[in-house]
């Protein structure tokens, strides 16, 4: 089955909201009543498509012989989830919702048929804490406005039993950054872009070789899992390796639907949490990092958790208002004796901090331990919700010799296609053909004509402080130094000590004691503005 069929159901999922819009709900909320149906039909097609599998392989009629406690237990062994109408009544939502005068009770009793993690996930039984999916919620909320039926009829007419879980995955991406686009809650968060993560698999498999040893991916903002599941399936499909999946997020709705999908994939394990203050895989070390995390977010709500850190992942702690060099600091912790990475950043992780700031020590730690293979730029209006120009960092535990201390930059702002149709702030894609030049450029490791390789001391700077004043060492103003009936002095040029560029000589042409009380004031007024001009770096 192509992604082109499954994503046809993108628009006839979004049709749900029009239901929604007639009777007043503000499209803000869409997302909170939509995503725990939308995963309701996830889970439900992969059950039944499970079913219809185990009856191929065993036989229905070795199936009907089957004891009902036997076959119970046998469904449940696959840790996929139950649901007592589907496995043992033949029924589905669809058939639930043609009994209008039943409905409501049967709708009930459908959602309590599942068992206690789809329970959980789902939010059948919410109260207080932990809703997750709150579908108990939205379902009162339904009620109210009398059209909990139709509603639910809207979901159950979609059949997604034919699309495997990539295919799946491709489509719930599609749905959710939709739902990020109208959220007033996703300030922050950018949910990557299916190019995007295309181009972080393709340099993730660049670097891999084909091996009967298990890779293990781990997302430490997971999300929905749209990045690590993505990244998964295309590992897969271009390298002979088996693969494992490790996320974790603390929003409750994307957990769950992570949660959700990591149960019809291979020992794929989702927590529930905040990374930076409880850290659910401190014992373990990956071969493949990767993540996305949210921009310019404050870490103040967490700052004494994170200060008093016993785990001593975090080097410096960057600006309370941006949390990202955390989360970089936290995935350099997480990698394994030869792991590497892909970070997708904003542009504060790179230029935010003075010299000497706790940014500028991050970055400077990142250099000495020589973890920073690359730096990518991305282009402008790449993202959903946002127009800015984003970066991959490239991590690499494992550099080979030719590219020790060295750090490769590379302007990839000008690979995309534009797309044909806008899609919120995405007004562009990196199309395959870019992504594998990208990749190209990255493993050669030679200066091009967007990319260019440094030695890592050209990253370094220091800060020094520069005191200006009307008097030299001696005391003497420089009107002193001039002579008699002098009231300018011609300067020399000075050549910079890099050889590449030459200061053009200039004059001070009219010295005044009574217009320039001091140099400094003579400075910031003829001089400074000169020497910016200059445009040196």
């Amino acid at each position: 089955m192509s992604t082109n069929n499954i994503l046809q159901y993108e628009s006839t999922i979004w049709a749900t909201a029009d239901l929604l819009r007639g009777c007043g709900i503000k499209e803000s909320e869409w997302p909170s009543y939509m995503m725990p149906f939308f995963a309701l039909v996830m889970i439900e097609s992969r059950l039944v498509r499970m079913f219809d599998e185990m009856k191929t392989e065993i036989g229905v009629e070795a199936l009907t012989d089957i004891s009902q406690e036997d076959l119970i237990e046998l469904i449940q062994d696959k840790g996929q989830g139950y649901n007592v109408y589907i496995f043992e009544k033949n029924q589905t939502l669809k058939d639930i919702c043609q009994n209008d005068k039943a409905f409501e009770i049967d709708f009930e009793a459908y959602l309590r048929g599942f068992d206690a993690e789809t329970k959980d996930l789902l939010g059948v039984d919410a109260t207080e804490g932990e809703k997750f999916l709150d579908i108990k919620g939205v379902i009162t909320k339904l009620k109210a406005k009398k059209v909990l039926l139709g509603y639910t009829k809207e979901w159950s007419s979609i059949d997604l039993k034919p699309f495997n879980n990539s295919e799946i995955t491709t489509l719930e991406e599609h749905i959710k950054r939709r739902w990020a686009d109208i959220s007033a809650e996703t300030a922050g968060e950018q949910y990557t872009p299916d190019d995007v993560i295309g181009l972080i698999a393709e340099i993730i498999a660049s670097k891999i070789d084909d091996s009967d040893k298990l890779l293990k991916i781990y997302d430490c903002t997971c999300g929905g899992g749209n990045l690590l599941f993505g990244v998964e399936d295309r590992i897969n499909a271009k390298v002979d390796r088996m693969t494992q999946t490790f996320g974790q997020d603390w929003n409750d709705a994307l957990y769950a639907l992570a949660k959700i999908e990591s149960r019809f994939r291979t020992d794929s394990k989702i927590e529930h949490g905040n990374t930076l203050v409880d850290d659910k895989f401190d014992d373990h070390g990956f071969d493949v990092v990767i993540a996305n995390p949210p921009y310019g977010v404050s870490w103040k709500g967490y700052q004494k958790d994170i200060a008093n850190d016993k785990t001593q992942r975090f080097q410096y702690l960057p600006s309370i208002s941006d949390g990202q060099l955390l989360f970089m600091q936290h995935l350099i912790s997480k990698l394994a004796v030869k792991g590497m990475g892909v970070v997708v950043h904003n542009g504060s992780t790179l230029f935010s901090g003075d010299a000497g700031s706790a940014e500028s020590n991050i970055r400077k730690w990142m250099l000495d331990t020589d973890i920073v293979e690359a730096v990518i730029q991305l282009p402008t209006d790449e993202f959903f919700n946002t127009g800015i120009y984003t970066y991959l960092w490239v991590l690499n535990k494992n550099k080979s010799p030719e590219y020790q201390d060295r750090v490769m930059l590379i302007n990839a702002s000008e690979k995309f296609k534009p797309l044909k149709k806008n899609k919120g702030s995405k007004r562009k894609e990196i199309d395959q053909i870019s992504r594998l030049e990208v990749v190209e450029t990255l493993a050669k490791f030679q200066d091009n004509e967007y990319a260019r390789v440094f030695d890592k001391e050209f990253f370094y700077f220091n800060k020094q402080a520069i005191i200006l004043t009307n008097v030299d060492d001696e005391g003497k103003s420089f009107a002193s130094h001039l002579k008699e009936g002098k009231s300018s002095l011609k300067l020399s040029p000075v050549k910079l000590e890099n050889g590449e560029r030459t200061l053009t000589e200039f004059v001070i042409t009219s010295y005044d004691p009574q217009k320039f009380s001091s140099l400094a004031e003579r400075f910031e007024q003829d001089i400074k503005p000169f020497i910016d001009s200059l445009d040196y770096k």
